[in-house]
């Protein structure tokens, strides 16, 4: 099986908690919190860890709130690389108005990073990486971190390991522009892919013609754009595949992306090709929406709900 490094550059602990119902004013009295880490490339570790696989989690961490969350990476069993960062971690809030069933979540801003933090964090990743192993850089950046930093990231690691990237935002514009070096593979959701294209895509074709589009040129060679209870679509140079989503009831659509993301790269890791992935990612994404606030997918629900999730080529 081929070692797996996740990046987490801007990590967090995530509260989860609830209230009678969310209104202005008074002292809104909490139920106990959940307490858990969080941040995209952590949770994609820890949804590894939930389906029976390993990776090692590099985490950008400072001070207590930093300690405390690496304490709770290896509580659930996940290995940890700590890389010192600046200032705080920060800390996230979900709070679910019981009385709507409405969640809301307040999502505080990381640290500020400075061009030497960069550079460590670069040449960090690269020294614990393992040759021809996969890294997955997921999240969001730190403000301070520049939007190239995925290209950056993939030009270090270029011959020497598979980088995945999930992102949005700036960072995914700036990839889109295929300007410097690329990822192995790039998962964006159809809203991210809808605001890159410029334009709507409403139907499955149109998302695989456009993740096709990307591939075609050079941003990376492999993307996944994912579509909700539609499935995934992926484009690579073999081909457009759809896999789609098992008919579950939706409890919270958090960290259904980050299980996909983790259920995709250990599938890749064993060596089962794009397609098995591909199903495996969107069988996992379809058991997370199943659970509770922050939490993740359930083994025994991924392998339950994966022969719902057929792929075919679209």
């Amino acid at each position: 099986m081929l070692d797996i490094l996740t990046v987490t550059l801007n990590p967090t602990i995530d509260l989860s908690t609830s209230v009678a119902a969310v209104v202005p004013g008074p002292k809104l009295r909490c139920a106990v919190p959940e307490v858990d880490p969080g941040g995209g490339g952590t949770n994609v570790a820890r949804a590894i860890a939930l389906l029976g696989g390993a990776s090692r989690a590099l985490v950008a961490v400072a001070g207590s709130t930093g300690e405390r969350l690496i304490t709770l990476l290896n509580s659930q069993g996940v290995a940890t690389v700590a890389l010192q960062g600046p200032g705080e971690t920060r800390q996230s809030l979900a709070v679910v108005d019981r009385a709507t069933g409405e969640q809301f979540r307040f999502v505080l801003p990381g640290p500020e990073w400075h061009p030497t933090d960069v550079d460590y964090a670069l040449a960090s990743i690269a020294g614990a990486v393992h040759e021809g192993g996969l890294v997955v850089l997921s999240g969001s950046q730190p403000p301070g971190v520049p939007v190239d930093f995925p290209a950056r990231l993939a030009a270090r690691l270029e011959g020497r390991a598979r980088l995945i990237v999930d992102t949005s935002g700036a960072p995914l514009r700036e990839l889109a522009r295929g300007a410097g070096a690329t990822p192995w593979l790039l998962r964006m959701d159809d809203e991210e892919a809808a605001e890159l294209a410029g334009y709507p895509l409403p139907t499955i074709a149109e998302s695989a013609a456009f993740a096709e589009e990307l591939v075609a040129r050079g941003v990376a060679e492999v993307v996944i754009l994912a579509r909700g209870a539609d499935g995934a679509v992926l484009a690579s140079g073999a081909g457009r595949l759809h896999a789609r989503s098992a008919k579950v009831r939706v409890i919270s659509k958090v960290g259904a992306g980050d299980s996909f993301v983790g259920a995709f790269t250990l599938s890749v890791a064993r060596g089962e090709g794009l397609e098995m992935a591909l199903r495996h990612g969107n069988a996992a994404a379809s058991a997370a929406v199943t659970t509770e606030a922050t939490k993740l997918c359930r083994r025994e629900d991924v392998q339950r709900l994966l022969p719902e999730c057929l792929a075919m080529a679209v």
